[in-house]
């Protein structure tokens, strides 16, 4: 995009099982997270395949964009919490918003 100034956040994915959702919320606020997107997800890997037709055994998709620091607390919680139990991936990315304040 021309004319139009853009700022770097992360975007952090994480894919894990429906039935941690509420814990997850619950993580997100209190690592002071402003918002989320949370969507059903469906497919396959080393835990086989997974619908998201499963109701609380299905898996969900959560998007997080925030800050470095969000970003980084978000990854230490996920991995200290929830690593070793649970089917959960974890991703992030770079991206560039238009309206930065609204992610920091």
């Amino acid at each position: 995009m021309t004319g139009i100034a853009q700022h770097v956040r992360k975007l952090v994915t994480i894919i894990t099982e429906s039935s941690l959702e509420k814990d997850l919320v619950r993580e997100f606020d209190q690592i002071g997270v402003k918002g989320y997107t949370i969507t059903d997800a469906r497919g396959r890997g080393s835990r086989g395949q997974r619908s998201s037709s499963w109701g609380p055994s299905g898996n969900i998709r959560i998007e997080i964009i925030c800050d470095i620091p969000h970003a980084e607390a978000l990854t230490s919680r996920m991995h200290e919490k929830y690593y070793a139990n649970y089917a959960m991936v974890l991703y992030i990315h770079d991206v560039e918003v238009v309206r930065p304040a609204k992610f920091d």
